[in-house]
């Protein structure tokens, strides 16, 4: 079975698309895992950052695959408006997840063919703490149109920074 996702941007006046429920996109980054042979080729390993490809944009969501290297993590970030969902396909990740303001921070293992969905209020810091190499899929509804970044201060955790979609990645 081949991967039939949509990969074509919504056009900019197209009526605006019914958002997806974070259950429905673990639905989607379920079936996409099922599907090695759709995108394992496209996979590639770098060693000074993350290496990310989008597999599909759609006016209701989109979709990423993530190959992580030990050590790699993605800073403490949210997803804007967006709600998601993610699945590991190989390795582990862990998750970590906090709240602004707050030093506290809680843990979880996200093991091979787990599929985490998170809602629009949901800050983590996700990364490869374990010795062997990692792949997940991502997917977002809608698709991402920012990323707020932040970091650990004595004071807790506060907004550093905003990437934009389509400049900042």
């Amino acid at each position: 079975m081949t991967l039939s996702l949509p990969t074509q941007a919504p056009h900019p006046e197209a009526e605006p698309a019914a958002t997806l429920s974070s259950a429905a996109l673990g639905d989607v980054v379920r079936s996409i895992i099922a599907e090695p042979a759709s995108w394992r080729d496209l996979v590639r390993f770098t060693e000074d950052h993350r290496w990310f490809t989008r597999l599909a944009l759609t006016p209701q969501y989109e979709v990423w695959l993530l190959s992580w290297l030990p050590g790699q993590h993605t800073g403490f970030h949210d997803h804007g408006a967006a709600v998601g969902a993610f699945g590991v396909t190989a390795g582990e990740l862990r998750e970590s997840l906090a709240r602004p303001g707050s030093r506290r921070v809680g843990h979880r293992i996200a093991a091979c063919r787990t599929v985490t969905p998170f809602g629009r209020q949901h800050l983590h810091d996700v990364g490869n703490v374990s010795t062997a190499p990692a792949l997940s899929v991502h997917a977002y509804s809608p698709p991402l149109t920012a990323m707020r970044h932040y970091e650990m201060t004595p004071a807790g955790l506060v907004h550093v920074r905003t990437e934009q979609a389509e400049s900042d990645w």
